[in-house]
């Protein structure tokens, strides 16, 4: 029976490690509403992050969803890219904004903003942009569109943990940057995720609807159970000082794919001065059918690589008007993730971009 290669597998420290985390929990009998782990972990990430404020929450989703809420953009238009994961626009829908699709540039994927300018109205309040699979937007030019038009700024940078730009952590851009530490990801903690801003007003709003609105019996505002458990924060403070190590681990895997694949398949452009954390590997494919072929070459050899990401978010049914990103719709549909996570052996690799290669003959 050959072993199935799925698109990732969490990483796990040592068992002994993270039992260390947990028995601090079982001493002090805190369980959640920032123990002791929460606070220890929080402090890590922003230093890590090199930011001044971060809030460690739930999860990703809800961490977008914080963000729109302690920025004020409210019931406003909220310019953002079709092609994401659907939590992006399921974070704007879910806070009662409307989202307006702006499409993406071929390159890197990621919203283009020469298109951002042309889709503000009277009612847009803000940008929420993605750093898709670890590359940066053009965070300059959305930042200047954002300073023209009083805009607020919210970057999904859940692919982007650890990536730097011109020196400096791609989480430092914009009003609020969102991460996810779901087990997917490069770095988890099982279930999680953060706040990060500049600002330490948007900070304490953060912290306050975080905790459902209301610090000890005064009530300030309209919140939501945001808060995160030690035992998650156990698992994150185990798995932090292995970041570089996982990275150093996915970059010769994505070196070997390269060197295989090369002159096979289309690769997104990495950013002068970008510094990258290799948590996907994508691939375009020439057409959909073509990318339908080489997943069921792979299905047969107990691979599973996943469509990362289809559809384009601006064709969701349940969306009350639907905006033309011609170019969004044609990268979703021949865009595939192929598997990348520590523990995934060169001959695997090699395996798959064999297959990959049959596939297309």
């Amino acid at each position: 029976m050959m072993e199935k290669i799925q698109v990732t597998q969490a990483f796990l420290p040592k068992e002994e490690e993270y039992a260390g985390y947990v028995s601090r929990i079982f001493a002090s009998k805190i369980l959640t509403n920032q123990g002791p782990n929460v606070v220890e972990l929080e402090e890590k990430l922003q230093a890590f992050c090199q930011v001044p404020y971060l809030h460690y929450v739930t999860n990703g989703t809800i961490a977008l969803q914080l963000a729109l809420r302690a920025l004020d953009v409210i019931g406003g238009e909220i310019i953002t890219t079709p092609f994401s994961y659907v939590a992006t626009t399921s974070s704007i829908l879910w806070e009662s904004c409307t989202p307006v699709f702006v499409d993406i540039e071929p390159n890197r994927f990621t919203i283009d903003p020469e298109r951002i300018e042309k889709a503000i109205t009277k009612r847009t309040k803000g940008i929420m942009a993605v750093h898709v699979f670890g590359f940066p937007c053009f965070v300059e030019e959305i930042q200047r569109i954002a300073n023209k038009y009083s805009l607020k700024v919210i970057y999904d940078a859940a692919h982007a943990f650890g990536v730097t730009y011109k020196g400096h952590p791609l989480v430092s851009w914009g009003d609020i940057a969102t991460l996810s530490f779901h087990a997917t990801k490069l770095f988890h903690s099982i279930e999680g995720g953060a706040c990060v801003t500049p600002h330490q007003d948007v900070y304490n709003r953060i912290d306050i609807l975080r905790r459902f609105g209301h610090l000890g019996d005064t009530h300030y505002c309209l919140g939501i159970n945001g808060k995160q458990s030690e035992f998650h924060a156990a698992m994150g403070l185990a798995n932090l000082p292995y970041v570089a190590g996982i990275i150093a681990q996915r970059k010769l895997l994505s070196e070997c794919y390269d060197s295989i694949l090369a002159g096979c398949v289309a690769l997104p452009k990495m950013q002068d001065k970008q510094g990258h954390n290799y948590a996907y590997y994508p691939i375009l494919l020439k057409n959909e059918q073509t990318l339908l072929d080489v997943v069921t070459a792979l299905n047969n050899e107990e691979i599973y690589p996943r469509r990362y990401f289809y559809p384009s978010l601006n064709t969701l049914p349940y969306l009350a008007n639907k905006i033309a990103c011609p170019v969004s719709e044609d990268i979703c549909s021949r865009v595939l993730c192929l598997p990348l996570y520590v523990g995934l052996e060169t001959a695997q690799v090699e395996k798959i971009c064999t297959t990959i290669r049959r596939a297309m003959q």
